[in-house]
């Protein structure tokens, strides 16, 4: 059931997608007045096409980033300890309540993260108010722009670590550069999608 309320919100094929890890030396030949990375072969970037095929994002629905902005603020506790007690699954609102903390956490661990890995913003919480628009939203293109905002910070000199959707960086990386790819931990179909289950779990190679 859970599964069928993913599908309907756009976000059952992100879902799937596990714990990725890499490194990112790309950032050596990285141009970022145009976000793109300057190899000897060509002049490469990641496009929306790649967020859709690695991610499974929609990306030609209503852009999600000025929506941002609706609906009222939500209350932030003081408490140093804050929690959202769930209900049983046994009604249709409950499992809209616990798919809309699912995609909440999509947002903050794999699509909008920043350097804290533990924190998911509050501005994200509006997009989960109206169940029935979840879906019409453009997650792939603000998944993108994240991405270019986090390549511009990372190209800083004074930058130790970069935010962002690093699992799109390594799946383009390693889709384009299989010699540096990890070995895949599962063996999908050429169309499967997304491309980043492949890689899902995976330890880094020294390739």
């Amino acid at each position: 059931m859970v599964e069928n309320y993913l599908h309907a919100t756009g976000f059952y094929h992100v879902s799937r997608i596990g714990v990725i890890r890499g490194f990112h030396p790309l950032l050596a030949a990285l141009r970022p007045e145009t976000h793109t990375f300057v190899l000897l072969v060509s002049e490469v970037t990641v496009t929306l096409e790649d967020v859709a095929h690695i991610f499974g994002l929609p990306i030609d629905e209503e852009p999600s980033q000025s929506i941002a902005i609706f609906g009222r603020e939500p209350v932030v506790s003081h408490s140093s300890k804050s929690y959202i007690k769930l209900e049983p699954l046994d009604t249709e609102e409950s499992i809209r309540r616990y798919v809309r903390c699912q995609i909440f956490y999509l947002l903050g661990s794999t699509l909008f993260t920043d350097k804290s890995t533990a924190y998911a913003h509050a501005k994200y919480l509006p997009l989960l108010r109206d169940f029935e628009r979840i879906h019409t939203y453009s997650w792939g293109s603000a998944c993108l722009a994240h991405f270019y905002r986090a390549l511009c910070h990372a190209s800083r000199y004074n930058t130790k670590e970069m935010d962002g959707p690093l699992n799109l960086l390594f799946v383009w990386a390693w889709k384009r550069m299989p010699c540096i790819a990890p070995v895949p931990r599962q063996t999908l179909p050429p169309a499967e999608i997304p491309v980043a289950m492949r890689w899902s779990h995976s330890k880094r190679t020294t390739a």
